[in-house]
């Protein structure tokens, strides 16, 4: 299926204009949302978005090139404004079209599904004479996802999750439409425990005969090391690194001292991400990290370096807590509890009813302690050394409780539903726009 997804406006054009949001950037972010969620989630699905950055396109262009793709669907994504009296969720097809042909089954499904979830006023399902619906060759719906001049949708507008909720909505609908597939998960990463590398086949063989004696199962797999090929004797391949440690255990007390684990990623991030770890290495460079703030707060400041830095020293995925902290503090936006000369990117003492928890003295202290937390959450080893404790709760924090993002839910957030997998959602946006502009680099390069 081939879904031509249509954030609307953008670059010179901002669209309708409202408590302190342009239309342009909130369409951006829920339709990066709905193409991230599609395309790592689900089989047979192409998405091609008629712009992925802040950048001035026609309606005519982006219409000719859904048609000029052979796209199946056209969904184009907008938010609405009425003198800030109106509020409320409405989607239009064409208004030649009747409610029984294939479009309008295809708008009660979507409008169904988004309105379960964006917990926005009900205005139904509507016809208009739209450019971008009577120009396409393809069935083609437009949604209006609430009122930006309205105080209380703009206050939803504002919130992450809340853009989040609304780009699964048009995913649960596109999906039941379609009759989309989701993807097999695969997990992240595979362990497998090594008892040992031979250059003759025949001692890898007398390895495997000694472990079954010990009642320990094994196989010879062949690998090139430094250009030569070595035979392997893998006593297992676990999903969970906990098991591969047991059975690491069990072949080091059967005499093989030099055993050892090998992790091999299946994937840079898995569509579910449901164990994805918050130990880790950081993939994306400070500037890729400031760069996608930039895109939703042009005035964001330059917190990559510290994530990175401070991440590397304390073993946490730098980038992904550098998305936590755009969950937490709406692109750097503060628009909630915590505010912007806190330096607290993480929340940190935020509890909710106004509280607007801990300050600290510099951005780089913030960062620092946010990292620190996460430590806390994700290792019951003590602080290495090097930086002097900042996280005024580091002692409060059950020790090694989630070693997972998905672990945080109900503990760093309360009730905290979907916080973990809100955190990787703004990630897998990172790691697709830094796949994009590498991708414009290349052919820049091939022109």
């Amino acid at each position: 299926m081939k879904l031509y997804l249509d954030p609307g406006h953008g670059g010179s054009d901002p669209g309708a204009q409202g408590n302190g949001l342009k239309e342009k950037d909130i369409t951006l972010d829920i339709a990066k949302n709905i193409r991230n969620i599609l395309e790592q989630g689900y089989e047979n699905i192409d998405v091609r978005m008629s712009r992925t950055s802040d950048i001035t396109k026609s309606l005519s262009q982006r219409t000719e090139e859904a048609d000029s793709w052979g796209a199946d669907f056209y969904l184009s994504i907008h938010c609405n404004a009425f003198n800030g009296q109106a509020r409320g969720y409405e989607d239009y097809i064409h208004s030649s079209l009747s409610d029984t042909s294939l479009t309008g089954k295809y708008q009660d499904i979507i409008h169904t599904e988004v309105t379960k979830l964006n917990n926005l006023i009900n205005r139904g399902q509507k016809k208009a004479n739209f450019h971008v619906l009577r120009e396409t060759a393809m069935p083609a719906l437009l949604s209006e996802n609430g009122f930006i001049d309205n105080p209380d949708d703009a206050a939803f507008m504002k919130d992450p999750l809340w853009r989040q909720k609304v780009a699964q909505g048009h995913v649960n609908g596109i999906v039941k439409a379609f009759k989309l597939k989701p993807k097999e998960v695969m997990p992240s990463a595979i362990y497998k425990v090594i008892s040992g590398s031979f250059k003759s086949k025949e001692n890898a063989d007398e390895r495997v005969i000694f472990l079954k004696a010990k009642g320990i199962e094994s196989i010879v797999v062949t690998a090139s090391i430094a250009g030569a090929v070595w035979f392997r004797v893998q006593a297992g391949a676990f999903n969970e690194k906990e098991n591969a440690e047991k059975r690491l255990a069990e072949v080091k007390s059967a005499g093989i001292i030099g055993a050892f684990i090998l992790k091999e990623n299946t994937a840079s991030l898995p569509a579910e991400s449901k164990d994805y770890p918050i130990v880790g290495k950081t993939l994306l460079s400070p500037e890729q990290m400031n760069k996608y703030a930039k895109k939703v707060n042009p005035n964001a400041i330059n917190l990559g370096f510290y994530y990175t830095s401070f991440g590397e020293h304390y073993g946490i995925r730098g980038d992904i807590a550098f998305a936590q902290a755009m969950l937490e503090t709406n692109f750097l936006l503060f628009t909630g509890d915590v505010k912007a000369g806190q330096n607290n990117f993480a929340g940190i003492g935020a509890t909710g009813d106004g509280a607007s928890g801990a300050s600290f003295d510099s951005p780089k202290d913030g960062v620092l302690s946010h990292i620190q937390h996460l430590f806390a959450y994700s290792s019951s080893k003590p602080l290495p050394p090097g930086y002097p404790l900042v996280d005024p709760r580091f002692h409060l924090v059950e020790r090694g409780v989630a070693s997972a993002w998905t672990g945080l839910n109900g503990r760093w957030a309360v009730p905290g539903k979907n916080y973990g997998e809100s955190i990787l959602n703004i990630y897998k946006s990172m790691l697709s726009d830094s796949i994009q502009d590498l991708g414009d680099v290349l052919k820049e390069i091939d022109r």
